[in-house]
Formats: structure tokens, C-alpha cells, sequence
């Protein structure tokens, strides 16, 4: 089988050829039909996410497809199962084995190209506003980087959590589409962010997927008692945040990674993923994707995560 592969330290990501794996005891096998791209594939490639797994692996951390082979102690799931798994690591491949209990069941009505864009983006969104901010409705909820996978379902979900968005993201396109998700009010990059969100009444919730001066910018524009949530990196520089200002101003800074959830609390996850597809049947979310590519044009997909030219998710279809 094919697959998106880094064979070894100091080794590039490359499309190889590799045996077709076979499951364990408590895994399933699947034909993958769409693995989602995510920024921390780029930081898996240089090896600084925080989650790297040990070469050699697989890109590729979040997909969805039909099981073809079940592992001897999996009863829950059966041959021929739609199915998404939040994997981590090998979604980039023609096949897949992961571990049974990362998948969900896919209904009829969700496409596997929308589900392999779904699970981190909106799951990631859904978990850091409601369980862990628990934003308000009414309240006034600032998304940076608010085009980008996780901004644009951070801005969905905000709305129907019953916030006032305010959507930061550069250039007018990308604004549009951040609109189009339901946002009130828009901020171009090129503005004064921390002047702009303080004429709008500052912020309650701050959801922060770009680091660095954006950061600064909104935490100096967040209200008293307002909860601020470091999601991202995607400008490069991680913030360090004043402990006086925390101080004054009674403000709380949120930790928060969805791939942790997997490990200590995973019904969290799943519940949240449950609450998720039910909205997307209902008509209420619908991941924006700008970009599908089969697998041969992977690089161009990271490439695009890269040079900040997609908007929503990037989707491979091996």
C-alpha cells in the first residue's frame, strides 16, 4: 500500500511504498477513504509537536473509511463499518490499523470527506468552549486565525453556544468565509486588534489559535473575569502571559489539547463527538473544506497549511 511516510530521523515526509499492516488483538484495519491535514502534521515533520510519535510512522491524524479486518477482542465493530478514528498517526495511506476504541460510528448522511475534516477541528472547538471555557450565551467570544480549521468551527460553535463572535483573520476572503460561519463582527489582520475588539466591548472568551502578538493583542483586550484559551501556534512565537495582569484583572488562562482527553477522560471526547454528529445531521454544523487532493499531492496540501492558503480543512482522498 501507499502511504505518507517518514522512514527515519532527519528523514522528509515521502510517499512510499509499505506493507499492508495487519491489526492486533484490540484494532481495526480500514480502507481509508479521507484523512484530514492538520498543523500539526507540519509540526510532526519537524518533529516539535508536543504528540510526535517515534519514526518511522505515518502522517495523518485524523481519518475516515470502511473496516476491512477486526482484531480477535473487537466486538463493537464489524467488517464493512463506516467509521472515523481520531488516530494520532496513519491516516495518510491507502490502509490503516488503529485501535477500536478511537472509532466512531459514521451515519449514512455524513460523507467520509466531511468526517475526516470534522473530528479535530469541530471536536477540539466544541470541548475547549463548552466543557472547559463553558462560554455563556451572550457572551462576547474573540477567535483569531478565525479561517483557519479550528477558528472557522470555534466560530460555529460559538454561535450556537449563543456568544457574540468576533472573527480575526487576514484578508478580506478568508473574512468573508468566517462570516459566512456565522461571525458578527470581523477584524483584518492589518487592524489594531486589541483597539478594535476593546471598541466592540472586549472579549469574554478568547479562543487563540495563532500565538505571538495576536495573543498579546487580545489578552490585553479581554474583560475582568474573562477566560482565555491558548489553542495554537500557527504564528510561531508561543506567548508568555503576565501573571500580574492575570492578577488584576481576574482573568484565567484555559490549557487545553484534545489528544490528551484520549488518555485520562475519553469519554469526554466521544461525547463531545456524539453531541457533534447529531448537530451535523440536524443541519446545525458543516465543515468548511477548500481544498480535496488525492494522495500523490499530500506536499501541495501541506504546503497550503504552510503558506496559510486554505481556508477551513484541507482533506486527502487516498
Amino acid at each position: 500500500m501507499r502511504a505518507y511516510h517518514i522512514s527515519g530521523s532527519n528523514q522528509a515526509a515521502a510517499l512510499v511504498e509499505l506493507p499492508t499492516p495487519e491489526p492486533g488483538p484490540d484494532q481495526i484495519r480500514i480502507d481509508i477513504k479521507a484523512c484530514g491535514l492538520n498543523f500539526a502534521d507540519l509540526l510532526m515533520q519537524k518533529g516539535t509537536y508536543q504528540d510526535t510519535p517515534e519514526v518511522p510512522f505515518t502522517l495523518g491524524m485524523e481519518v475516515a473509511g470502511v473496516v476491512n479486518a477486526i482484531g480477535s477482542n473487537v466486538h463493537q465493530v464489524s467488517i464493512g463499518d463506516r467509521i472515523a478514528v481520531y488516530s494520532g498517526q496513519g491516516g495518510l495511506a491507502e490502509q490503516g490499523v488503529f485501535d477500536a476504541n478511537r472509532s466512531v460510528p459514521l451515519p449514512d448522511a455524513m460523507s467520509f470527506e466531511d468526517a475526516a475534516a470534522f473530528q479535530i477541528a469541530y471536536g477540539t472547538s466544541h470541548m475547549a468552549l463548552d466543557h472547559r471555557a463553558r462560554l455563556q450565551p451572550g457572551e462576547t467570544l474573540l477567535v483569531t486565525g478565525a479561517a483557519g480549521g479550528v477558528g472557522l468551527s470555534a466560530v460555529a460553535i460559538g454561535k450556537l453556544l449563543g456568544a457574540r463572535v468576533i472573527a480575526h483573520a487576514r484578508g478580506q476572503d478568508k473574512l468573508a468565509v468566517a462570516k459566512a460561519a456565522g461571525a458578527d463582527h470581523l477584524i483584518e489582520d492589518s487592524e489594531d486588534l486589541r483597539a478594535r475588539v476593546k471598541e466592540l466591548g472586549g472579549a469574554d472568551v478568547v479562543y487563540d489559535a495563532i500565538g505571538g502578538d495576536v495573543f498579546k493583542a487580545a489578552f490585553r483586550a479581554t474583560n475582568p473575569e474573562g477566560r482565555l484559551l491558548p489553542i495554537g501556534f500557527a504564528g510561531g512565537d508561543v506567548p508568555q502571559i503576565p501573571a500580574n495582569h492575570l492578577l488584576v484583572k481576574n482573568l484565567t488562562v484555559i490549557g487545553f489539547y484534545i489528544g490528551g482527553y484520549l488518555s485520562f477522560r475519553p469519554e469526554v471526547v466521544r461525547n463531545s463527538f456524539e453531541t457533534l454528529i447529531g448537530w451535523y445531521l440536524e443541519g446545525k454544523v458543516k465543515p468548511h473544506i477548500s481544498h480535496v487532493l488525492p494522495l500523490d499531492r499530500v506536499a501541495e496540501g501541506m504546503q497550503l497549511l504552510k503558506d496559510r492558503k486554505s481556508t477551513g480543512k484541507v482533506v486527502i482522498t487516498p
